[in-house]
């Protein structure tokens, strides 16, 4: 199983916890209930449910969801303790408890008495703090296995980056791979390649290792009082290419990202990280993701069988067209796409790179040649992106995200700030899809996909995926 697919697993594990208060509320009404007004339980389930109650159920169930968000349980929990998720998961089912009181007297329910709260509240704890102990029970072991892991680059090499690096390093169910570190040559850190560590890159050269390796996260334990300034741009370096960056003090006043705080060995760590959460949102994303993919590839199987067909009689070669493309963090993944091009269309580019009508790094011809006569139709109705629903499936893509670029165009990025694109998978359709597809500029498609990152919710997923359809039948910008 990959590292991605148990990500979702655990992720998914998360949807448990609305389950858990609704099922902790109605144990605690048929205790409570069974006690006082009903003789038995099929009295119980007898009694008319009117639909008021099931409104005030409602809100209940979405409020106790920002309730839970805001105590951050839905967001990633890898670096704190057990004893501080458990705090929080507390401090969470009494806020709810307490919001169910209010609740209680706001809409006068008699049924919801002192003793209800009480035993909801024992229920909902109980439950929700066992599944959270099996949750990090579970994910301990999958990153001991080698699952779930993510590249951490630590800048700096003074004492506080060897603590921090130390104490990633003995506790591997964080689920951690230190790269190295990143540094400027001083009288302290001569001899850390024959200690065991490793610089892999100094301060000058630092964007352009983030650009050239594959990096989750960054972790900074400079000396603030004299590199505050280095640190800073180390800090603007990871939000422009879009990496995750962990400082030992809550120092900065980001402008990009939110910022989280957490403990790792009795040090204060903060985290800056793009916007699109790690938590509930996400989960609803990738849910989405599976589920549109599976039904979609289901539905639309006899197209894929005919159209394979149209393309072995139009053309020799393959029916799928598959190329190297860079994905999130530039994680390079195989792409697929039904065929519209000659065979050997690769081969012949270079020698087409001086009829390139793109502006920027990409490569676009309108009237490319190698395109077959079955290809035009194809990629009018954008038929040719459909197999890409099996690497949302996998898990390379989502339905919506930054358009996944190929080794050639990302190459040629001179600017880092275009980077910040790959810290989100990318997906099939997005904000450029419904706003002139390919006859956008270069820069205004990179502005239109930092765009959504920085405004990105799961609704505005939805939003995009419904005015794709028109967008695509119209066939506006397409090449």
């Amino acid at each position: 199983m990959t590292n991605f697919r148990r990500q979702v697993l655990v992720k998914m594990f998360m949807l448990l916890d609305p389950g858990l208060l609704t099922i902790s509320y109605m144990v605690a009404a048929i205790r409570i209930w069974h006690l006082t007004e009903f003789t038995s339980f099929t009295s119980f389930f007898s009694m008319r449910v009117k639909l008021s109650n099931i409104l005030v159920f409602l809100i209940l169930f979405y409020i106790w969801h920002i309730i839970f968000a805001a105590f951050g349980l839905y967001g990633s929990r890898r670096l704190e303790g057990r004893k501080g998720e458990i705090g929080d998961v507390l401090k969470a089912t009494s806020a709810s408890a307490l919001e169910l009181g209010f609740v209680a007297v706001f809409f006068q329910l008699r049924m919801i008495t002192p003793a209800f709260i009480a035993e909801f509240w024992v229920i909902a704890t109980c439950t929700i703090v066992l599944s959270r102990l099996a949750l990090r029970e579970f994910l301990r072991r999958a990153r001991l296995h080698g699952r779930n892991l993510r590249h951490l680059l630590v800048v700096g090499t003074n004492a506080r980056a060897l603590e921090f690096a130390r104490a990633i390093e003995i506790q591997p169910e964080l689920g951690y791979q230190l790269i190295g570190f990143a540094d400027d040559e001083w009288s302290g850190n001569r001899d850390f390649g024959a200690n065991g560590h490793s610089v892999v890159s100094d301060l000058e050269h630092f964007p352009d290792f983030l650009r050239e390796r594959v990096i989750d996260e960054v972790a900074i334990a400079l000396p603030m009082k004299s590199f505050y300034s280095q640190a800073a741009r180390v800090v603007t370096q990871c939000q422009e290419q879009g990496v995750i960056v962990r400082v030992l003090a809550n120092i900065f006043e980001s402008q990009k990202g939110r910022v989280n705080n957490s403990h790792l060995g009795g040090m204060a760590v903060a985290t800056l990280g793009p916007n699109s959460s790690e938590g509930w949102p996400m989960v609803c994303k990738r849910m989405l993701d599976v589920f549109g993919s599976l039904l979609l590839l289901a539905g639309l199987a006899p197209l894929f069988i005919m159209v394979a067909i149209l393309i072995k009689l139009d053309s020799s070669g393959p029916v799928f067209f598959a190329q190297d493309r860079v994905g999130l963090n530039k994680r390079r993944f195989r792409m697929y796409k039904f065929r519209t091009m000659v065979g050997d269309a690769e081969q012949k580019q270079s020698a087409l790179e001086d009829l390139n009508e793109a502006d920027g790094p990409v490569f676009k011809i309108k009237n490319d040649p190698r395109i077959t006569r079955l290809g035009k139709y194809l990629r009018k109705m954008s038929i040719d992106e459909l197999p890409q629903l099996l690497n949302v499936l996998i898990g390379n893509m989502s339905l919506v995200g930054p358009r996944p670029l190929p080794l050639r165009d990302y190459q040629g990025f001179d600017q880092d700030w275009l980077r910040r694109r790959f810290s989100v998978r990318p997906g099939i359709t997005c904000l450029w899809q419904v706003n002139g597809r390919s006859s956008l500029s270069f820069q205004e498609w990179m502005e239109l996909d930092l765009r959504y990152i920085d405004q990105w919710s799961f609704w505005l997923d939805v939003k995009l995926l419904a005015k794709t359809i028109p967008a695509v039948l119209r066939g506006v910008g397409a090449a």
